[in-house]
């Protein structure tokens, strides 16, 4: 069985999700997808089924109802995954703002001594094309507000493009991360620290959606702030590694 598989978790992403199936499938090396839906009512469910009878066993769909969030949704995937022991377990966006070549290089910085690997905007200057400069700042700036107050050395603490090691999801307590949006992010970056795991970015460049409609919401940015520094002042109360 390949070593390796990508979350891709979706809300309303029919006019994306064929073709990143289709690219990741196309890659030189024999990635497996695990699709998590949210119950889309855009008939993102019914192209992944079609799909299905053209790459089976190796294109995977988990349905829920109703918007329950990018972190359970991920939490979901996680627990899907090291059930069916997968080495390497990957995040990633369905919008193409992640580019998939870009997978290869997360790998090999897993294979290569990495616990974790974060697809970087900012590890060197700041590569984000098509967003307007006030989201950009918001963004860059998050990620300084997360390491002043948890004091890790991240640059792109925010960022949805990931690889792990299983070992690293078997050992955390997935059923204590609590954030539901970006602060999900954040929260699985610091717990992964805090369980002494190796985390290194890796550079990519960013791109902006250019189908579909994006998630972010004032409410996913404001648990991302104040998330940051409950999760710092419960870190005090904590042991780790935790059961």
């Amino acid at each position: 069985m390949p070593d390796s598989i990508v979350i891709i978790p979706t809300y309303n992403e029919k006019e994306n999700i064929e073709r990143m199936i289709r690219k990741v499938f196309s890659l030189p090396h024999d990635f497996h997808l695990l699709i998590v839906d949210d119950g889309s009512p855009d008939g993102t469910q019914q192209v992944i089924e079609q799909l299905q009878a053209e790459f089976p066993d190796k294109l995977f769909l988990e349905k829920r109802e109703g918007k329950q969030g990018l972190g359970t949704a991920y939490i979901h995937g996680f627990k899907w995954c090291i059930a069916r022991h997968y080495d390497f377990i990957f995040e990633m966006d369905a919008d193409f703002s992640h580019n998939p070549d870009d997978l290869l290089r997360l790998r090999q910085a897993c294979i290569e001594g990495a616990d974790a690997a974060i697809g970087s905007r900012y590890i060197k200057g700041v590569n984000v094309v098509n967003w307007p400069m006030s989201r950009v700042l918001m963004s860059y700036f998050a990620s300084v507000y997360v390491r002043f107050i948890t004091g890790i050395d991240i640059q792109d603490a925010t960022a949805g493009f990931m690889c792990y090691k299983r070992k690293v999801l078997e050992t955390i307590n997935l059923d204590k991360i609590k954030f539901v949006g970006y602060a999900f992010q954040i929260e699985m970056k610091y717990t992964t620290i805090k369980h002494d795991f190796k985390v290194v970015e890796i550079p990519i460049i960013f791109t902006d959606r250019t189908a579909g409609t994006s998630k972010m919401s004032t409410s996913i940015f404001r648990e991302a702030f104040m998330g940051v520094i409950q999760m710092r002042i419960n870190s005090f109360f904590r042991k780790y590694p935790e059961g």
